[in-house]
């Protein structure tokens, strides 16, 4: 490092350069402080630190500025009347060694009598005892290779720590290093504490889950958390409180019913916990089932009535076969109802039986059925679910009126047959009532009537009426007698022509006539 600049010297006529060794920690920033003088009259020109290397063998002086380092790894602080101090940046470990100053005047060179020596130290933490058992106390201690005392900071896994003495936990494990304060970046390599506990978490598994068929395969696993990690021989499984074998896995492979049980596992590291070093897992249940054991099948959906109209109710029944038996039965109705993939279904119910008790048109769809047993579970065939429409029956108003009807239909042609008769006997008789004209009153009682009967249907007629007749009467309720009687309007007419006309009635029957209405029923 030559710089080429002219000043006036110092006043003191001697030839000297007075520097003290130094001590830096790797990473961080150091200046090695310097002191140069010569006599008066002399200018510096030029200034140069210098490092002695061994090369091949051979001690000697380089510059600074042919070493392979950055441009600012070694920065000249000093100046041209007295002060060398030299900053060397980014201490690393091929920085320690010995180091010379030299200057040059426009009379003379010189170059100090003796070096200056640079060392390079790292900070060390120590993590006393550095493993450790739950409860036990352990100690943060940063160690600095120089004299000079070092404020540091401490750090867990990149966080920062504030106590130096503490119980350990399980939380406390971890890997530590002190920095120095405001120089971060200077840190001690990282020491782990190995904080041991005992197995906790103790868990067993089988595999294949749930029930398992008979001569089929079936595997133990057994896991806990500790540290140390239990070793094979530190599980043990038991069933029913027996022991069945030691490792983490265990494989019966063929299994029978009567490897049904309760089986747990046990974990040891050698390490207790209130006095306990064997940590029990849960238990598991295995339930062995029989080879003829099946998932439900033919599985169909029954319909009560076949037929359904509005407001009726109607009963859907799941069945199937399964082994052992369904404890599930779940109903979904298709909305919409359609065939296609875009179908969604909704859950509309529970149990082997859904019942609709009043048939609306939000009841029409498609419905399946989902069964479950322990061994699986399988959907029925879609039922389409559909309501007829409701055929009103006749009323008792339109009973009735039609039975108006055809009463009155019947009188009709009665009537039209009485007077067709009447016309004809008059016809007969006008020359006897040309003769003989009388003015003729009407006379209420000789006027045309009907009379409809209708008799009772009800049996409790019989109990109001006790003669024999009236109990026949009762057994004729389903036909209906209509008389019309006809009187002669004429009071005064000859004797004889009475006499003629009460002689033909017996032929004619034309005073009554009967008309028979049959009723349905």
């Amino acid at each position: 490092m030559l710089r080429q600049f002219a000043v006036v010297g110092a006043w003191s006529g001697d030839w000297q350069v007075t520097f003290e060794d130094q001590c830096a920690l790797k990473g961080s920033s150091v200046v090695i402080k310097c002191k140069y003088d010569y006599p008066f009259g002399n200018i510096v020109t030029s200034v140069l630190w210098s490092k002695v290397l061994l090369v091949s063998g051979i001690r000697k002086l380089s510059p600074l500025s042919s070493l392979p380092v950055p441009q600012d790894h070694f920065i000249y602080q000093g100046n041209y009347r007295g002060d060398c101090s030299l900053q060397v940046n980014d201490v690393q470990p091929f920085d320690e060694g010995t180091y010379y100053f030299s200057f040059v005047t426009t009379f003379n060179r010189w170059t100090s009598k003796t070096p200056t020596y640079l060392s390079v130290e790292e900070l060390t933490t120590v993590v006393q005892p550095s493993t450790v058992e739950e409860g036990e106390k352990v100690r943060l201690t940063c160690v600095s290779g120089c004299p000079k005392p070092t404020h540091v900071r401490w750090f867990k896994d990149g966080k920062a720590v504030y106590n130096t003495d503490f119980v350990a936990s399980r939380k406390d494990a971890g890997r530590y290093y002190c920095a120095v304060y405001g120089q971060e970046m200077v840190r001690s390599a990282p020491v782990p504490l190995n904080v041991q506990y005992p197995p906790e978490k103790v868990s067993l598994s089988v595999s294949p889950p749930g029930n398992i068929l008979q001569g089929g395969a079936v595997t133990f696993h057994c896991r806990s958390d500790a540290n140390p990690p239990v070793t094979q021989s530190g599980y043990r499984l038991y069933k029913d409180g027996q022991f069945i074998s030691s490792g983490m896995s265990y494989t019966i492979s063929e299994v029978q019913p009567s490897h049904s049980g309760h089986y747990y596992c046990q974990a040891w590291n050698n390490i207790s916990w209130r006095g306990n070093d064997r940590i029990n897992s849960t238990e598991v249940h295995l339930d062995v089932q029989c080879k003829s054991a099946y998932r439900p099948m033919n599985i169909s959906i029954s319909m009560d009535p076949q037929e359904v109209s509005e407001g009726s109710a109607v009963n859907l029944t799941c069945s199937s076969a399964a082994n052992p038996a369904a404890y599930s039965y779940t109903w979904y109705k298709m909305t919409p109802y359609s065939s296609s993939d875009n179908s969604t279904m909704i859950e509309v119910g529970s149990g082997q039986v859904l019942s609709v008790l009043s048939m609306e048109t939000l009841h029409i769809g498609a419905y399946i059925c989902l069964v479950r047993n322990m061994w699986g579970e399988y959907s029925s065939p879609e039922l389409l679910l559909n309501m007829k429409e409701r055929q009103g029956g006749l009323q008792p108003v339109s009973i009735l009126a039609g039975i108006g009807v055809s009463l009155l239909a019947t009188l009709v042609i009665i009537l039209l047959l009485f007077w067709r008769n009447r016309k004809n006997d008059a016809d007969k008789k006008q020359i006897v009532s040309d003769t003989k004209p009388t003015e003729v009153t009407e006379d209420p009682s000789y006027s045309l009537y009907a009379n409809v009967h209708t008799f009772p249907s009800s049996p409790s007629i019989k109990s109001q009426r006790n003669s024999h007749f009236d109990a026949a009467a009762f057994y004729e309720d389903e036909v209906t007698y209509s008389t019309v009687s006809i009187k002669p309007r004429n009071s005064n007419l000859p004797h004889y022509i009475q006499q003629e006309s009460r002689s033909t009635a017996g032929k004619s029957d034309e005073s009554v006539i009967y008309a028979t209405v049959v009723k349905s029923s």
